[in-house]
């Protein structure tokens, strides 16, 4: 799984088809955490965090920052790094 952007301890993966499902959705790793989250509403849709944890505002600010990027990167399949939140 390629791995697209690290800030901040944070990882961000993206699969590619076939191994992938709908809703487009990034995979999320920090420390012994894990989570996937959707590019469309921005929830959760696996794994758990935190309740506590600031990692989610800073991912949620990433995708907000560079959705169109990551919505064409799960549309084309076409990996590239993205620039890291700072």
């Amino acid at each position: 799984m390629p791995t697209i952007a690290r800030f901040y301890g944070i990882i961000i993966r993206m699969y590619f088809l076939p191994r992938e499902h709908n809703p487009p959705h990034i995979h999320v790793i920090y420390g012994e955490e894990t989570f996937s989250i959707s590019l469309i509403d921005m929830e959760i849709i696996d794994g758990e965090l935190n309740p506590t944890s600031r990692v989610l505002s800073m991912v949620k600010e990433w995708i907000s920052l560079h959705k169109q990027e990551l919505l064409n990167m799960w549309n084309t399949q076409d990996i590239a790094e993205i620039e890291p939140l700072r």
